[in-house]
């Protein structure tokens, strides 16, 4: 008998790597970025919206944060507001002194007051001064894993931590806007009756004249839009820092950068569809 062949040993795969590769996740594109980070903040902002209605409600958090906000801003928003008001009558009086309708100067220039530079005023400043420090304060919690730890222990932070704070911003926004809009009319009154020589009587009769209680409605409305853009804004940007400490300072200017840039782009769509929608009185 003849001894049977050796069976030769099978040969190890082949270690050359496969001609067609499938590709990996991308790196996102810098195009996309801006339309990403767009929707990152819509979804903060619907989530903190749902997050309002569930319980607990941090009640603590939101009288201290509340407590912040305006002590951080009640004193410089009454400052500026004198001379905003006092600017915008000067303007309207010598406008309508050319054109020989002086007696409109209160009216023309209160409602300035109270539909534009009030609600704007409140949310510039909650925007630099509590907008800044929350971005801050949540920049540092995320840099420290804190925020990390809530969501290990079933903590949410934007439950517990953003919902408070938008809130607050919201609620001093509106309580601020009738405090500049008040102090504002005041001091655009002062200096058209003492430096212009308008009587007061025509002030507060073309006030009366051509003012409307929409007038009133449409800045509040906008002062409460414009602090959840504020607290919104503050919020996105100090959940998500790049970076360590050098990220969280970058992430407040970028803060202030973009909830100045969206007040004004939604003021002005506020203003068209005001003016669309309800008519001027005696119209």
């Amino acid at each position: 008998m003849t001894a049977p062949l050796p069976v030769r040993p099978p040969e190890p795969p082949a270690t050359t790597a496969p001609l067609h590769k499938a590709p990996g996740p991308r790196p996102p594109s810098r195009l996309l970025a801006p339309l990403r980070q767009t929707g990152q903040l819509f979804a903060l902002a619907l989530a903190v919206a749902r997050a309002v209605f569930k319980r607990p409600f941090q009640f603590r958090e939101f009288v201290e944060q509340f407590w912040f906000v305006a002590s951080v801003t009640i004193l410089p928003a009454a400052l500026v507001s004198i001379p905003f008001g006092a600017v915008i009558a000067l303007q309207v009086g010598s406008l309508t002194e050319q054109l020989g309708a002086q007696s409109f100067t209160g009216g023309a220039s209160v409602l300035a007051v109270i539909q534009q530079a009030s609600p704007l005023i409140v949310a510039l400043l909650i925007a630099g001064a509590a907008g800044s420090a929350i971005c801050a304060d949540l920049g540092s919690r995320k840099i420290r894993e804190e925020l990390d730890a809530m969501e290990v222990m079933g903590v949410s932070p934007v439950q517990r931590l953003v919902v408070p704070r938008v809130l607050a911003t919201m609620g001093v926004a509106v309580l601020l806007n009738g405090l500049v809009s008040v102090v504002g009319t005041l001091g655009g009154y002062f200096f058209n009756v003492i430096m212009q020589g308008g009587t007061p009587g025509a002030y507060l009769a073309s006030f009366s004249a051509l003012a409307q209680l929409p007038d009133l409605y449409i800045g509040e409305l906008k002062a409460l839009i414009f602090g959840f853009i504020a607290g919104i804004v503050a919020a996105y940007r100090g959940l998500n820092p790049r970076g360590g400490p050098k990220g969280v300072g970058d992430a407040v200017n970028q803060s202030v950068v973009i909830t100045f840039m969206l007040l004004f782009a939604v003021n002005m769509a506020l203003t068209a569809i005001y003016l669309q929608i309800v008519p001027p009185k005696g119209g």
